[in-house]
C-alpha cells in the first residue's frame, strides 16, 4: 500500500488516471472551414471583382448566400457536439483505496500506480492492475472484450501473452464487479491502461468523407470550370460585338452566379440539418451532418453483438426437469418439479433486484427475474426459507451450496457446472418420486447439456439432499445428491433485431456480426436474428490473424460472424470490406469498438451503454441503444439523399434553361435576354426556396427496396443528366418563346421582361416536376409537401409584385405588362408541368 506522499510522487511520474482528450475545434475554426468549398472560393473571387467594378449589389448577394451557408453549418456542428456532451458519464467517479493504512474514497482520476484498490460487487474498476486477494470475484469486461458473461477471477498465474479475456489474475479499467470482492495493485493508469491503448489506436485511423461529400466536391469543381469557360466565351463575344468591357464582365459574373449553384451547399446543409432534427426525435444524434446521407448508402453493417443485437442481460431460456425440456414461457408452477426448481434457484443465489436495480452476477439475476415474470418474489421465498449455512461459489469447485429448512426438512441446495455435479449425483427426482440414478439418466442429462451448449446457452445444474440435523455445511455435504434439473440461459437478441436484420437484407445491406464473445454463443445469436444461415459462415479471430490483407479481402464475403476478435481484427475486417468498394457502417458500444467505429465510413455508437470513447469516435449516437433505430436511420439517409438529388436536379435544370436561353440569344444575334439583376433575383429567391422545400419532401418506404448505390457512382449519372438536360431544354424553350413574343410585339425591354417573368414562374412550377423521378400529376403526392406549396405561392407573389408594382420596375429593370402579356408569361410557365410530366411518364 502507498502513503500519501508516495501517491503524490507517483501521480507526478505517471500522470492522472484519465484519458488524454484530443484538441477540440473552436467555433471560429468550424466557421472558417465552411469556406473551404471550391464553389464558395470561386464565388468569393467573383464577389470581390464585382465590388471593384462598382456592382456592390452582386457582391452583396453573393456574400449573403455563402455567409448563411457557413452559419448554418457551424450552428449544426456545434449543436451536435453539445448534444453528445450531455450523454457523457464518468465510468468510475470514485474508488476505494488503502492509503497510509486507512481505507479512503478518492476520485478515480487520483488513483495511481502502486495503489491498493478494494473492489466489491457493483464497483467500477478504476485502473488496470494485478489481483492481490479474491473472494468469488467476477467482473464484467464486455466493454473491453465484447464477451457478455462475467469473468471469474483468481490469483493463478496465466500464460504470458494470453488474450485479454483470459487474463483472470488481472482487472482492467472500464470493467465492473458483478460478484464477490477482492483487492488489486494498480499497475497502469490513464493512457497506459488497456482502455488507453485503444484510445491511442484511434489515432492511427482516419475519418472518411461520405459519398455525398466526395460527389459534390468533384461535381462542384467540374461544373464551376465549365461555367467559367462558358462565361469567358460569352464575355469575349459581347466585347467583340462592341459592348463595353465593364458591362460584359458584370453580365458574365451575374450569369456565373446564376449558373453556379452556390445555393447547393447551403441547401444540402439545411436538408441535412432538418434530417438530423428528425433523427434526434427518433433517438439518433448525428455528430457529423453528412453522416445522415452516408448511413443511407451503406452496403455493409458490421455490428457488435453484446448490447447492440442483444439485450446485454442474461435471461432464462429453458428448464429441464423430469426428463422434459420446458421453454421459459411454458413453465407451469402447478407442476411440482418446475416450481421446486424455481424456488431452489432463488435460494441458492446471492443476487438481488430492488425496484429494477440489479446487483449480482448476471446469471444469478436471470434466475430471480424469471421468478418475477411468473409472479414469485425472490425476497418472499428467501424470507420463508432463510439461509442457515452456505459454501460460497468457488471457481475451483464450480459449485455453490446453501442450507434451508423447507417443510420441516433440512435441505442442502447445490448449483453448479453440469459436468461437476453429475459426478456427485446418487439419485434423480422424477415427479413426486426419487429413485437411484442410472447410467441412462447420466447420458440423457449429458445429451441435453450438449444440446443446450450447441444452441449457445449457458447451463447450470441444480441438485439437493436432505440432512438429518441442522449444522454448518462442509464440502462432504456436496456428495450423494439428488438431481432436480437444468436451467439454460443466454443474453437474448433484442426483440426488434430479427426484423431489423431482415429489413437490412431487403435493402441490399449485408449485416455482419463482430464480437469478442465465443463462437458458439455468437453463432446462436446470429442464427436467431437471421444473420447466420450456415455454420461455415462463422469463424474466430484467430483464423484471420495470419492472413494477408489480400487474403482477408477474399475471405470476408464468405463470413457473417466473427467471434473472439481483438480491436485490431475489427479494423482489418472493416478495411477489407472498404477495399472491396463497400461503404461500411460499424455499430458498437464498447471501448474495444472505438477504433473500428472511427475507421468505418459511418460509426454508430450506443448512447446508454456506450463508452465515452466509442461515442467520441462515432458519427452517430443512438440514445435508445436500439438496433432498429439504425435501420430507420438508413431509411432516413436514403430519403434525404433522394431529396437532395431532387433539389440538385431542380437547380441544375433551371440553370441550364437560363444558360440555353442566353446561348441561343447570343448565337442568333438577339439582345441579351436578361439583365444582371434578373439573374440575381432568380438566384436568391426563386431558386433557393423551392430547392429547400424539395429537400423536405415527405419520406417514402420505397427507398428500402432499392440496392445501395456503388461507392464510386457519381450523382450525375447518364439518366440523371438526361433528365436535367431535357427539363432544362423545355424551360429554355418556354423562356425564349416568351422573349420572341415580347420582341415582336414591342421592344427588347418588353422581351426581356417577359423572358424574365417566364423563367421565374417556370422554375417555381418546375419544383413540382422535381418531387419524384416518376409522374406525380393527379396523384396524392402532388400536394403532400406544404413547404413546396408555400415556396411556390411566395415566389409567385414576389415575381408578380416585381412585374406589376410600378415602384419595383425601375429597380429590377422591367416594363409594365398588360393582362394578356402577364397571362402569356404564366401560361408558358405552366405549360412546363404537363410537358415534363409526360416526359417522365415516357422515361418510366
Amino acid at each position: 500500500m502507498l502513503t500519501s506522499e508516495q501517491a503524490r510522487i507517483n501521480q507526478e511520474k505517471h500522470g492522472f488516471n484519465e484519458l488524454a482528450e484530443g484538441k477540440k475545434k473552436s467555433t471560429v475554426r468550424i466557421f472558417l472551414e465552411q469556406f473551404e468549398d471550391f464553389l464558395v472560393i470561386i464565388l468569393i473571387f467573383a464577389a470581390i471583382v464585382s465590388g471593384f467594378l462598382g456592382d456592390g449589389e452582386s457582391a452583396a448577394v453573393i456574400f449573403v448566400v455563402i455567409t448563411i451557408n457557413a452559419v448554418l453549418g457551424t450552428v449544426q456542428t456545434v449543436k451536435a457536439e453539445q448534444s453528445l456532451k450531455s450523454l457523457k458519464q464518468l465510468s468510475a467517479p470514485e474508488a476505494k483505496v488503502i492509503r497510509d493504512g486507512v481505507t479512503i474514497r478518492i476520485p478515480s482520476r487520483e488513483v495511481t500506480v502502486g495503489d491498493e484498490v478494494i473492489l466489491e460487487a457493483g464497483d467500477c474498476v478504476p485502473a488496470d492492475g494485478r489481483l492481490l486477494e479474491v473472494a468469488s470475484l467476477k467482473a464484467d469486461e464486455s466493454a473491453l472484450t465484447g464477451e457478455s458473461l462475467s469473468v471469474e477471477k483468481s490469483l493463478d498465474e496465466v500464460p504470458e501473452g494470453a488474450a485479454l479475456g483470459d487474463q483472470t489474475n488481472r482487472v482492467f479499467s472500464g470493467s465492473f464487479v458483478t460478484y464477490g470482492r477482492g483487492t488489486f495493485e494498480v499497475t497502469a493508469v490513464g493512457m497506459e491502461t488497456e482502455v488507453g491503448r485503444i484510445a491511442r489506436l484511434l489515432k492511427t485511423t482516419s475519418e472518411k468523407k461520405t459519398p455525398l461529400q466526395m460527389n459534390l466536391d468533384d461535381f462542384g469543381r467540374k461544373l464551376s470550370v465549365i461555367i467559367l469557360i462558358f462565361c469567358g466565351i460569352l464575355f469575349a463575344v459581347n466585347v467583340v460585338r462592341g459592348g463595353s468591357v465593364a458591362d460584359a464582365f458584370l453580365f458574365a459574373v451575374a450569369l456565373a452566379v446564376a449558373a453556379i449553384p452556390e445555393a447547393l451547399s447551403s441547401i444540402v446543409t439545411i436538408v441535412l440539418s432538418f434530417g438530423t432534427q428528425k433523427m434526434a426525435k427518433e433517438h439518433a444524434i448525428i455528430r457529423r451532418l453528412q453522416a445522415v446521407e452516408g448511413l443511407g448508402s451503406v452496403s455493409v453493417i458490421c455490428s457488435d453483438k453484446t448490447g447492440t443485437l442483444t439485450q446485454n442481460k442474461m435471461t432464462v431460456e429453458d428448464y429441464y426437469v423430469d426428463g422434459r425440456r420446458v421453454p421459459a414461457e411454458e413453465i407451469d408452477l402447478s407442476v411440482c418439479d418446475e416450481k421446486q426448481l424455481l424456488v431452489f434457484s432463488m435460494l441458492c443465489n446471492d443476487s438481488v433486484n430492488t425496484d429494477g436495480q440489479e446487483i449480482g452476477d448476471p446469471t444469478e439475476t436471470a434466475l430471480i427475474n424469471i421468478g418475477s415474470r411468473l409472479g414469485v418474489d425472490a425476497g418472499d421465498i428467501r424470507s420463508a426459507y432463510p439461509r442457515r449455512s452456505e459454501i460460497p461459489f468457488d471457481s475451483g469447485r464450480k459449485l455453490m451450496s446453501t442450507l434451508h429448512q423447507i417443510d420441516g426438512r433440512n435441505l442442502v441446495v447445490v448449483k453448479g457446472a453440469v459436468d461437476v455435479l453429475l459426478g456427485r449425483m446418487a439419485a434423480v427426482k422424477t415427479g413426486e418420486t426419487v429413485r437411484d440414478m442410472t447410467e441412462e439418466d447420466r447420458l440423457e442429462i449429458e445429451r441435453q447439456n450438449m444440446e443446450f451448449s450447441r444452441d449457445g446457452l449457458r447451463v447450470l445444474a441444480f441438485a439437493y439432499k436432505e440432512m438429518k440435523e441442522e449444522r454448518a455445511l462442509s464440502l462432504d455435504d456436496e456428495d450423494g445428491l439428488t438431481f432436480l434439473g437444468l436451467i439454460s440461459m443466454m443474453d437474448p437478441p433484442r426483440e426488434e433485431s430479427k426484423t431489423a436484420v431482415s429489413e437490412c437484407k431487403a435493402a441490399g445491406i449485408k449485416p455482419v456480426m463482430i464480437t469478442g464473445d465465443h463462437k458458439v454463443t455468437a453463432a446462436a445469436i446470429a442464427r436467431k436474428t437471421g444473420i447466420l444461415k450456415d455454420d461455415s459462415e462463422a469463424c474466430e479471430g484467430a483464423v484471420i490473424e495470419d492472413m494477408s490483407d489480400e487474403e482477408l479481402r477474399d475471405f470476408v464475403e464468405k463470413i457473417s460472424v466473427y467471434a473472439r476478435v481483438s480491436p485490431e481484427h475489427k479494423i482489418r475486417i472493416v478495411r477489407a470490406w472498404q477495399e472491396k468498394g463497400n461503404i461500411v457502417a460499424m455499430t458498437g458500444d464498447g471501448v474495444n469498438d472505438a477504433p473500428a467505429l472511427k475507421q468505418a465510413d459511418i460509426g454508430v455508437a450506443m448512447g446508454i451503454t456506450g463508452s465515452e470513447v466509442s461515442k467520441d469516435a462515432a458519427s452517430m449516437v443512438l440514445t435508445d441503444d436500439n438496433f432498429a433505430t439504425i435501420v430507420k436511420a438508413v431509411e432516413n439517409g436514403r430519403n434525404i439523399y433522394q431529396n437532395i438529388k431532387n433539389s440538385i436536379q431542380f437547380l441544375l435544370s433551371g440553370n441550364f434553361g437560363a444558360i440555353l436561353a442566353v446561348l441561343y440569344a447570343s448565337a442568333a444575334g438577339l439582345p441579351v435576354p436578361f439583365a444582371p439583376v434578373h439573374l440575381l433575383f432568380i438566384n436568391l429567391l426563386t431558386d433557393s426556396l423551392p430547392a429547400i422545400a424539395l429537400g423536405l419532401e415527405p419520406h417514402t418506404k420505397s427507398v428500402m427496396q432499392e440496392r445501395p448505390r456503388p461507392m464510386n457512382e457519381s450523382i450525375l449519372t447518364r439518366k440523371y443528366l438526361l433528365s436535367i438536360g431535357t427539363e432544362g431544354l423545355c424551360i429554355g424553350i418556354m423562356t425564349m418563346a416568351a422573349f420572341y413574343i415580347g420582341y415582336r410585339h414591342g421592344s427588347s425591354a418588353l422581351a426581356s421582361t417577359m423572358a424574365f417573368g417566364t423563367l421565374c414562374a417556370s422554375r417555381l412550377v418546375h419544383g413540382f416536376n422535381c418531387k419524384s423521378g416518376r409522374p406525380v400529376l393527379f396523384t396524392n403526392r402532388f400536394f403532400n409537401n406544404i413547404y413546396l406549396i408555400g415556396a411556390f405561392a411566395l415566389g409567385l407573389v414576389l415575381i408578380t409584385g416585381v412585374l406589376m408594382i410600378p415602384g419595383l420596375q425601375g429597380i429590377f429593370k422591367v416594363v409594365t405588362l398588360d393582362m394578356g402579356e402577364l397571362l402569356t408569361v404564366y401560361g408558358l410557365a405552366l405549360l412546363n408541368l404537363p410537358v415534363i410530366q409526360l416526359m417522365k411518364k415516357i422515361r418510366s
